[in-house]
């Protein structure tokens, strides 16, 4: 995601974790908690993709 909340684009391909709006907007995007996402990010690497799919095979 961009730095500015309203713009969007190629950003969304890569999960940043250094902003506010964007913790919620992924967390929200993504059904995860703060925690879970940066677990994630931590363990795949930013990559949205990666991410979803990291997330998705989860134990629930």
């Amino acid at each position: 995601m961009a730095d500015d909340p309203k713009k969007t684009g190629l950003d969304r391909k890569l999960i940043s974790l250094d902003e506010p709006h964007e913790l919620r907007s992924w967390t929200e995007s993504l059904g995860c908690t703060e925690d879970q996402l940066r677990f994630a990010v931590q363990t795949v690497g930013n990559s949205a993709d990666a991410v979803r799919k990291y997330l998705a095979e989860r134990p629930k």
